[in-house]
C-alpha cells in the first residue's frame, strides 16, 4: 500500500500532463511529465515549422521589396536609375497588381552614404516606403508639397549631421527605400507626365547639392522583368539579405526574434542545415498557401465593402492594418500577398487627392472567377472618379496582369471609344 506523503495536497488534473496525449501531430508520450526523445524531436520539428511559417507571413512585405530592389537593379544603380512607363504598363512584366492608366516612376533609394535630396515633380501622387515596406512619407498630391512639387531630404537612421533649411525633411529607421509616384494622363496622353518627370525629378546626395549628378531614365514599357518574390525556400534568402543590409532596430524585437529562431540573424551567415532546409521548404509552401487562403477566401468580416458583396477592400484596418491600435495579422498578410506599397493616401478617403481600390475574385454565386466563363460587370453612373477609373484583370498565380493576346487586360475611363450607356453607366464584358 502506497503511503501518502505528509506534505501531499490535492493536485488539479488540469496542471498535469498525461503519459499519452493524442494531437494532430500524433501521439505525444511522457513519463511523469517528461517528454520522451521521439516526442521531443516531433515537438521541435513542429515548433520550427510554426515559426518559419509565421516568419514567412510576417516578412512578406520585405520579400516583396527585396524582389523589387533586385528587379530595379537589373536596369542600373540605386539612387540614379528611374524606371518609367513612358507608354504605360502592359502585361509583360511580373509586377504585383499594377494599373495601366498612369505613368509609373520607380527608384530604389539607399542612404548608407548619407542624406539624399529628392526633387519631386508637380502634379504627381506617390510615397516612400522602407525596405521592410513600412510607410515613411507621402510625396506629391498627398504629401507636404500638396502637388506643387518640392525638395525632400531623406535622412539615414541616427543621422546627427546638419539639416539645411528649404526641404521637407523625412526621417527613417532604414537605409533602403522604394520611392514610387504616378503621373497622370492628359486627355489620354502619357507624354506630358513623362516630360514632367524628366524635367523635374532628381535624386542626389546632399553633399552634391551644388552639382547634382545626372539621372538615368529607363523606359520599362513593354519590357519583361520581374519584381515578384519567390514562394519557395529561397524566400528566406531574400529576408536574410534584408536583415544584413538594414539596422537591427528597423524592425520590432519580436520580429527579430522570430527570424533569429529560424537562423536569420544580423551579422551572422544564414546557413540552414539539411534538416532546417527541409523545414524551410515546407514552411514556405504552407506560408504561401496560407497567404493565398487569406487573399482569395478571407474570413475577415471587415473585407466586404457592403453586406453580401463579393467586392472587398484590399486594406482592412487602414494602411497600418491596425484598427483601434491592434494589428490585424491576417489582413496584413492578405494585402502583401496581393500587392505592395503602403500609404494613408491609398486607404483614407482623401477626396480629390487619394486613390480607392476594390478587389473581387468570386462571382455572385461565390464561385471563383473562371477564364472559361463570360462575365458582365455593370458600373452604375455617374462613376465617382475625378481623374480616372479602371478595371484590371490579374492572374491569381502571378498576381500580375493577365497575359493574353491583348496588350493590356483592362478597361478604363481613358479607354478610346469607351461605350457609355445613356444613363452614364458602363457595362464591361470579360
Amino acid at each position: 500500500m502506497q503511503v501518502k506523503p505528509r506534505m501531499a495536497t490535492e493536485i488539479p488534473a488540469a496542471i498535469t500532463t498525461p503519459d499519452s496525449v493524442e494531437t494532430r501531430l500524433g501521439t505525444l508520450r511522457f513519463f511523469d511529465g517528461l517528454p520522451d526523445e521521439a516526442t521531443v524531436q516531433m515537438l521541435y520539428d513542429n515548433l520550427d515549422v510554426q515559426r518559419a511559417v509565421q516568419a514567412f507571413l510576417t516578412a512578406l512585405p520585405a520579400a516583396s521589396f527585396y524582389a523589387m530592389r533586385t528587379g530595379i537593379r537589373t536596369f542600373g544603380p540605386d539612387n540614379q536609375t528611374v524606371l518609367i512607363t513612358e507608354s504605360l504598363l502592359d502585361s509583360r512584366p511580373l509586377f504585383l497588381t499594377p494599373n495601366t492608366e498612369a505613368v509609373y516612376n520607380l527608384v530604389w533609394l539607399d542612404t548608407h552614404d548619407g542624406p539624399l535630396v529628392i526633387e519631386i515633380p508637380p502634379r504627381v501622387l506617390g510615397f516612400i516606403d522602407d525596405a521592410w515596406q513600412s510607410y515613411v512619407a507621402d510625396v506629391g498630391n498627398a504629401g507636404p508639397d500638396r502637388g506643387q512639387g518640392g525638395k525632400y531630404l531623406l535622412l539615414p537612421p541616427d543621422y546627427t549631421g546638419p539639416v539645411p533649411e528649404g526641404y521637407f525633411v523625412v526621417h527613417s529607421r532604414a537605409f533602403g527605400h522604394l520611392l514610387v509616384f504616378r503621373g497622370f494622363l492628359v486627355d489620354g496622353d502619357p507624354r506630358p507626365a513623362v516630360e514632367n518627370t524628366k524635367q523635374h525629378f532628381r535624386v542626389y546626395p546632399l553633399e552634391q547639392a551644388s552639382a547634382p549628378p545626372p539621372m538615368t531614365f529607363v523606359d520599362i514599357s513593354g519590357k519583361a522583368w520581374s519584381s515578384v518574390a519567390p514562394t519557395d525556400a529561397s524566400f528566406f534568402d531574400g529576408i536574410a539579405a534584408v536583415v544584413q543590409d538594414e539596422p537591427l532596430d528597423a524592425i520590432a524585437p519580436e520580429t527579430r526574434g522570430l527570424l533569429a529562431a529560424i537562423g536569420i540573424r544580423k551579422d551572422q551567415p544564414f546557413a540552414p542545415d539539411a534538416r532546417m532546409q527541409r523545414i524551410l521548404a515546407e514552411a514556405a509552401a504552407v506560408g504561401n498557401a496560407t497567404a493565398r487562403a487569406l487573399a482569395f477566401r478571407t474570413r475577415d468580416p471587415g473585407a466586404p465593402y457592403y453586406a453580401n458583396s463579393a467586392w472587398q477592400a484590399p486594406w482592412i484596418g487602414g494602411h497600418d492594418f491596425s484598427p483601434d491600435g491592434v494589428l490585424n495579422l491576417d489582413a496584413r498578410a492578405r494585402f502583401f500577398c496581393l500587392g505592395w506599397g503602403i500609404s494613408p493616401a491609398m486607404t483614407v478617403k482623401m477626396v480629390g487627392i487619394g486613390s480607392q481600390y476594390a478587389v473581387i475574385c468570386h462571382d455572385a454565386a461565390g464561385r471563383y472567377l473562371d477564364g472559361a466563363r463570360t462575365y458582365r460587370l455593370h458600373l452604375p453612373g455617374p462613376i465617382p472618379a475625378k481623374d480616372f477609373w479602371s478595371v484590371i484583370v490579374h492572374d491569381p498565380q502571378t498576381r500580375s496582369m493577365l497575359q493574353t493576346d491583348q496588350r493590356v487586360p483592362s478597361i478604363s475611363s481613358e479607354t478610346a471609344n469607351l461605350a457609355v450607356n445613356a444613363d452614364t453607366s458602363v457595362d464591361i464584358y470579360f
